[in-house]
C-alpha cells in the first residue's frame, strides 16, 4: 500500500492509521505542486491528499480511507474498539472533525478570491473563521472534561483533532482557555504510532 500525503496535513490521520495496522506500507510526502501534476491527477482528479493506493484501488477522502483500513485490519481497532456501538461513537466524532471543524479552517489557509486585496474583508473573514473554530473546539473540550479520548481508546478521531490543534498552534490561534485540549494533545503524542509518524513527517522537535 502507498499513501500520498502532505506534511502535517489531514493526511496525517491515515498515515497514523497505517502505522497502527502494522502492515507494510509506503508513505510518500509530496508537494502541493505535485498533487496538481498530470501524474497525480491520473490517480485522483481532485488533486488532493490523502490518497491511498492498494493494488488497483486508488482511494481518496479521509473517511473512506479510514473505514477501508478498519475493515481490512479489524484487529488494529482504528476506531478504538471492535464493537459496533463504540465504533459508531468514534465515527461520529471523526465525521464532526472531518466535515465540520476542518472546513472552518479553509479561510485561514486559503482566502476566498472575492476577498483578495480587501484588507478589511480579509480581517472579518479570518476573525469569523477563528471564532467558529474555537466554538467547535469548545464542544470537543466539553467531551474531554469527562473522557480521555473520543473512542473507548485512542482512535483515528483523536488523531484528526490532534492534527487540527497543531494547525491552531501554527496559525497562532490560542485555545488555552479550553483547558482540556493541551493535555489531550500530550496524551495523543504519547502514542507510539503517532510519535513515529510525527518523526516521519518532520513534525517533532
Amino acid at each position: 500500500m502507498k499513501l500520498y500525503c502532505l506534511k502535517g496535513a489531514c493526511s496525517f490521520v491515515p498515515h497514523v492509521a497505517l502505522e497502527w495496522t502494522g502492515a507494510e506500507y509506503q508513505a510518500e510526502l509530496v508537494s502541493r505542486d505535485f498533487i496538481k501534476s498530470a501524474e497525480f491527477l491520473a490517480l485522483n482528479p481532485r488533486g488532493a491528499v490523502p490518497l491511498l493506493v492498494d493494488g488497483d484501488l486508488a482511494l481518496s477522502q479521509n473517511q473512506a480511507i479510514l473505514h477501508y483500513l478498519d475493515e481490512k485490519y479489524p484487529e488494529a481497532k482504528l476506531f478504538g474498539s471492535k464493537t459496533l456501538r463504540d465504533k459508531a461513537k468514534a465515527a461520529r466524532w471523526l465525521a464532526f472533525f472531518n466535515s465540520d471543524v476542518h472546513k472552518s479552517f479553509v479561510p485561514l489557509f486559503r482566502l476566498p478570491s472575492y476577498a483578495e486585496g480587501n484588507e478589511e474583508l480579509t480581517r472579518i473573514i479570518r476573525q469569523q473563521a477563528a471564532e467558529q473554530i474555537l466554538n467547535q473546539l469548545a464542544t470537543a473540550n466539553e467531551h474531554l472534561e469527562s473522557h480521555i479520548f473520543f473512542g473507548e481508546n485512542i482512535s483515528v478521531a483523536d488523531v484528526y483533532l490532534y492534527i487540527m490543534l497543531n494547525w491552531c498552534r501554527l496559525l497562532g490561534l490560542d485555545f488555552s482557555h479550553l483547558e482540556q485540549l493541551s493535555p489531550f494533545m500530550q496524551r495523543v503524542e504519547a502514542n507510539a504510532g503517532v510519535d513515529a509518524v510525527r518523526i516521519a513527517e518532520g513534525l517533532k522537535g
